[in-house]
């Protein structure tokens, strides 16, 4: 089955019970046993639930891997992910990640005992130097979040396995439509279901994917024991989007060219990173590794952050928000919201600069998202 058709119809049949063509929303917190001891694989919805299961069947036929297990948000199942380790436990990972993962393995899990290292994964032989005795796992976001920096997955995925440790993705930019995350050894690849996948602004979730049955079942164990749960009206509601995801994400990055383009030739801009850009540094890996490059763009403003307020108070279309991978276009000013609680010193390090916008450019008219930022950048 291709993934267009995946997208649509993989392990989603007619309900049993009336033909129904969408799948029904159990939005029940318990269920009737016919026996004691005996059930029909459920007794309560914190364990599990049928659209829940139809969710995660779907995910990881998407995904083309065996298992996925979801989670009420992207940092719920990052945190899940980490449950996996020990105090005294290392990980490699990314140093351009979301701000919501810095501030999870900075200021939580180091209280925990674990210990991180960041390096540019753009740079493989940064991540190998950084492998030590007790490193469990190599982390990365590609693209990035949001410098838009893209890692040869292939050359990580070789150094991880050289040393015998775990290999993990944070595809959301991605999705399975751009990336098969699995084909370059992905041992876990997170989704924030939040975004690209449900594609709505509707809901908020998150997926651990797998092909690996231990990690799986470990996985279920924590979601169970955890309870971060994705409510079943909430799972419905990603489904309904997974619908169009093929669609939308061909439409995010047709559109997202053209933006980026369009700001690379600006006079108040002074750098825009985008992968299907030739001038991005790993253009010919993520045109090796991605079928398209997605909906997402950072550009750096020339001013500073007065520029970057200015163009963000006086866009009309564009949404000032903190979200991404919607259908509608939303720019965000990552130092005063999505990064905030990222001290400075480490922002600027990491070329999280105060006059960086991050855009998400959506599924209008192009031509309408650009007149929107001409116009706004005339005030900046």
């Amino acid at each position: 089955m291709k993934f267009d058709t995946k997208v649509v119809r993989a392990t989603i049949e007619p309900d049993p019970t009336t033909g129904a063509i969408v799948p029904p929303i159990y939005q029940t917190a318990t269920y009737v046993l016919p026996k004691v001891g005996e059930s029909k694989g459920y007794d309560y919805t914190r364990s599990s639930n049928p659209t829940r299961a139809q969710l995660e069947s779907v995910l990881a036929a998407l995904e083309g891997v065996s298992y996925a297990t979801a989670f009420s948000s992207g940092l719920a199942a990052v945190d899940a992910m980490m449950k996996l380790f020990k105090p005294g436990d290392h990980i490699v990972s990314s140093d351009d990640v979301y701000g919501g993962v810095s501030r999870l393995f900075n200021d939580i899990l180091t209280e925990y005992g674990l210990t991180f290292t960041y390096v540019d994964s753009s740079f493989p032989e940064q991540v190998e130097a950084a492998v030590k005795p007790e490193t469990k796992m190599i982390w990365i976001e590609s693209p990035t979040n949001p410098l838009l920096k893209v890692t040869d997955l292939d050359a990580v995925n070789k150094i991880a396995k050289k040393h015998n440790v775990l290999f993990g993705i944070d595809a959301t930019f991605a999705t399975p439509a751009l990336l098969r995350s699995v084909d370059f050894g992905a041992d876990i690849i997170i989704h924030s279901t939040t975004k690209y996948i449900s594609g709505h602004n509707q809901i908020i979730g998150g997926a651990v994917l797998t092909d690996n049955e231990e990690i799986h079942k470990k996985m279920k164990w924590i979601q169970k024991s955890l309870g971060a749960v994705p409510s079943p009206f909430d799972c419905w509601l990603t489904l309904l989007g997974v619908r169009t995801l093929s669609l939308r994400m061909e439409r995010h990055s047709k559109n997202a060219m053209q933006v980026a383009t369009f700001l690379e030739n600006h006079p108040k801009i002074s750098s825009v990173s985008y992968p299907g850009l030739e001038s991005h540094p790993r253009h010919e890996v993520a045109k090796a590794q991605m079928s398209d490059f997605g909906g997402m763009i950072s550009f750096e403003l020339k001013g500073g952050i007065p520029a970057g307020i200015a163009l963000l108070n006086n866009v009309k279309l564009c949404a000032l928000a903190e979200s991404l991978g919607a259908v509608e276009t939303m720019i965000t000013h990552p130092a005063t919201m999505t990064h905030a609680d990222v001290p400075k010193a480490d922002r600027e390090a990491r070329g999280l600069t105060d006059g960086l916008a991050r855009l998400s450019v959506g599924i209008e008219d192009v031509e309408d998202i650009i007149e929107d930022l001409k116009n706004a950048l005339e005030k900046v």
